[in-house]
């Protein structure tokens, strides 16, 4: 639902040229430059007072919302494509349909602020300030790569963040120690620390709670409940699926994972309520469309039915779009040359990963160390050794 001052509805306003403009929309020829909007109720643990439920949203803001979301959909799309035709090796785990949720967390995050996640991480790469291009390299190996094409799908990295991890839940702890180390800068930093479902009953994770609570951390838990982990239901695989009450003396919130405005929203409040008072755990209620990994069709446990009514009626693209479109914010026109631009863009950055090459072997054992004290690096083969370099960089910045 959108507020407007005069309690009428905004598209309404929007075809009667001349109406008065409501309070909450900023008018210039016709066009408004901001926006509040309603977001679901967020559900509370531990917390008298939780975030706002209403979010302003500028027009500089819902364009790029819009775009980064829509860009993690056409990257997603073609990391599937490039599975297919076996360019990508390994595992390959998509995003799509929780665009969301990373793009809300983004967008409440300050320049000091950390993110640390599991393996499905090619949108949050993209976000932290990895072109497309260098996404796609890497998840196909190659040398143009964020990881020089050594890390692949499960492991990339950029400034602030540190990465998807590929043992279940083992990041949390890792999120858990940057927020120490932002303590330790004093620089009022945060680290979200994000895992899914499928991993919310691993044991370091409660470990990981009870370190922060005591410690005061600076740490944000995520829980992006997505409905399913590697092959089972939320509710076969956990007695508890009220992921934001998991902490038990912990904080949490529960937010709607398909509004970027709840989940940039949730994140701000969460934010201000490490660096005052201490951890909190939030639980982003979302879903993914494609299943677990490339690997799995995401059939067997589920309908096909259940997946169509999810991108009908709560995709998270084309719900803030008709959003921002009947707030006036954008234009269909604008949205469809954003469209056709993102898309030109992916299918030239899927262009290059297709060409480029792979790292040489020499490479393959550089900057193992950052500052090496074992000598050479152990080959392949028994009794086989590497020389060990540096580059003085890890990844292309």
């Amino acid at each position: 639902m959108i507020k407007t001052g005069m309690g009428s509805l905004v598209p309404r306003i929007l075809r009667q040229q001349t109406a008065v403009v409501p309070s909450t929309l900023v008018s210039v020829k016709n066009y408004a430059t901001e926006a509040t909007f309603e977001t679901k109720p967020f559900k509370l643990h531990n917390l008298k007072e939780g975030p706002p439920t209403t979010g302003k949203v500028t027009k500089d803001e819902a364009v790029k919302y819009y775009r980064q979301m829509q860009t993690i959909r056409r990257l997603e799309t073609s990391a599937g494509n490039l599975y297919k035709e076996k360019l990508v090796r390994g595992f390959c785990h998509l995003y799509s349909g929780q665009e969301a949720c990373a793009v809300g967390m983004k967008g409440a995050m300050r320049p000091q602020d950390n993110i640390i996640s599991a393996y499905r991480v090619h949108g949050w790469t993209y976000l932290m300030g990895v072109s497309p291009q260098g996404v796609l390299c890497e998840l196909a190996g190659k040398q143009g790569g964020c990881a020089r094409g050594k890390g692949g799908s499960m492991h990339m990295y950029a400034p602030n963040f540190y990465g998807g991890n590929g043992i279940v839940g083992a990041q949390v702890p890792l999120g858990a120690g940057v927020a120490l180390a932002c303590k330790y800068k004093g620089n009022q930093g945060v680290c979200l620390a994000l895992y899914g479902d499928g991993a919310a009953n691993q044991g370091q994770i409660f470990e990981a709670y009870n370190m922060a609570h005591l410690w005061k951390l600076p740490c944000i838990f995520v829980c992006e409940n997505n409905g399913y982990g590697m092959g089972t239901s939320a509710e076969r695989g956990s007695c508890n699926v009220n992921y934001y009450q998991r902490g038990d003396v912990l904080p949490g919130i529960w937010v709607d994972g398909m509004d970027v405005v709840a989940v940039r929203l949730a994140t701000e409040f969460a934010i201000n309520h490490v660096l005052n008072v201490g951890p909190v755990v939030m639980e982003v209620y979302t879903y993914r469309y494609s299943g677990h990994s490339m690997s799995d069709p995401g059939t067997s446990y589920r309908t096909r039915e259940e997946v169509q009514e999810v991108r009908q009626t709560r995709d998270p693209i084309s719900s803030f779009k008709d959003k921002i479109l009947a707030a006036g914010l954008v234009t269909a026109d604008e949205l469809k040359a954003m469209d056709n631009q993102i898309k030109k863009e992916v299918d030239e950055a899927t262009k290059q990963a297709k060409a480029d090459a792979e790292i040489g072997l020499p490479e393959l054992s550089t900057d193992v160390y950052s500052q090496n004290q074992e000598g050479p690096i152990r080959g392949c083969n028994p009794g086989s050794w590497l020389k060990h370099g540096t580059l003085n960089r890890a990844v292309n910045l």
